[in-house]
């Protein structure tokens, strides 16, 4: 608790980032003083198996040699130089040999930055002001992106001016029957439909058939643009991201630090003509001292060279994932626990909630919040750390192995067995 006092005492609120503070599930906030592998450690040197994973960038879990190895060699040619050079051109050439919806690119180095400059080409592009999102998709914290938002962020919306709330349309995730009611009348003032085509953000939540194909329809009759959040998803689903893997291409897509296997390095980018009115070619502006520096690049190529070197990775992944998941489920039916766990490549996530798996944020948002906080907080006593937030999800990594799904199973089965996690949702009172 000392550190914590400390932490209050010079950051705001205690943290970075209010999800880190663990206030919306009422538990004290984790203070990590070391990492590898698959392991975060606490100030006293204790273990816990990370599900965390920096919310989701570290496909190779902490410290991977591949990538750790050598840093000196790199930071000796310059953290930043303010001029393009030779690598972040071919960083940016393999990016598009991939997803060949990126025709045209910009490095920043965040995926909020990513997904604000591509809103501003967006709007700059269409000669229009509103934007049509989903509620329970993250976005980032500039302002129109937290409106609704998901994560961490779903009552945070303060600061936000009423000018800018107009202009967001928020509909239903999975319900083109909700985007079309709000849109109704404003279709040619609508200059992007944003969307992340795996939402990941409210729990996971896959894209409902023909969802994200009614979006590409609707964007192209009104005239918009369909932006793709692919912050999270690109490289966790593959290398061609969740729009080669469902098959649908965006106007215009944010990339984030997973690319650089966290590193601070994002990107966004899309069709030629779309990108045509960025400065210095049109009249729009974005930039950034740091975009495309050095080092981020550096790593970024570091993390294709291992993804692409070991394909196996992403199989490894999901076979400990659906590992996972398998022995969750058998935990809660053995107790007539009716929570429905969902799986989809290296991702696992169940809500304290009753029925079939969540559609869209209203659904996850009927999950119980003081479960999943007894629930975290009974985990992290048998040494597994999970998300502070029940809209967040567990990140399996390839550092991950199969001792350690053994003992996080473990770990829930104790968790259950002394009732530390919840009892608003007796199961077969309910189910």
């Amino acid at each position: 608790m000392q550190l914590i006092d400390r932490a209050r005492g010079v950051l705001a609120g205690g943290c970075d980032s209010p999800v880190r503070s663990g206030w919306g599930i009422g538990a004290p906030m984790f203070v990590q003083e070391a990492a590898r592998g698959a392991y975060a450690y606490d100030e006293e040197g204790r273990r816990y198996v990370d599900y965390i994973m920096a919310y989701g960038p570290l496909l190779f879990g902490h410290t991977h040699p591949s990538l750790m190895t050598g840093l000196d060699a790199i930071a000796r040619h310059g953290f930043v130089w303010g001029c393009t050079h030779p690598q972040e051109i071919r960083l940016a050439e393999r990016i598009r040999a991939v997803l060949p919806s990126m025709e045209r690119m910009r490095f920043v180095t965040s995926g909020t930055e990513a997904m604000m400059s591509a809103i501003r080409v967006a709007r700059a592009f269409t000669q229009r002001d509103r934007v049509l999102k989903f509620s329970g998709n993250y976005h980032g914290h500039f302002d129109l992106a937290l409106i609704a938002a998901g994560a961490s962020a779903a009552d945070g919306s303060g600061g936000i001016p009423a000018g800018v709330r107009r202009d967001a349309l928020v509909a239903r995730y999975n319900d083109l029957a909700s985007a079309d009611e709000l849109a109704r009348g404003l279709e040619e003032q609508i200059a992007a439909i944003v969307v992340e085509p795996i939402a990941l953000n409210m729990g996971l939540v896959p894209p409902a058939d023909g969802f994200l194909e009614g979006l590409r329809e609707r964007a192209h009759r009104w005239g918009a643009l369909l932006i793709f959040d692919e912050v999270i998803t690109w490289l966790r689903f593959g290398l061609r991201g969740a729009q080669g893997r469902l098959g649908v291409a965006p106007d215009l897509t944010a990339l984030g630090k997973i690319m650089g296997g966290g590193a601070p390095i994002a990107a966004f980018g899309g069709r030629e003509a779309v990108m045509a009115v960025l400065a210095p070619d049109g009249q729009t502006f974005t930039g950034g001292t740091h975009g495309g520096n050095p080092f981020g690049v550096a790593m970024a190529h570091r993390v294709l060279d291992l993804f692409e070197s070991h394909p196996e990775y992403l199989t490894r992944m999901e076979q400990r994932a659906k590992s996972l998941a398998d022995g969750i489920r058998t935990i809660l039916e053995r107790r007539g626990l009716a929570y429905a766990v969902v799986q989809q490549e290296s991702v696992v996530d169940f809500k304290f909630r009753v029925g079939a798996a969540s559609r869209d944020y209203d659904d996850a948002r009927a999950a119980d919040p003081a479960a999943y906080g007894s629930y975290y907080r009974a985990m992290l006593a048998r040494g597994i750390l999970l998300p502070p937030s029940q809209n967040e999800v567990m990140f399996v990594s390839t550092a991950h192995g199969d001792e350690d799904v053994r003992e996080t199973l473990a770990a829930i089965e104790a968790s259950f067995d002394v009732g530390q996690c919840g009892t608003s949702h007796d199961s077969k009172a309910k189910s």
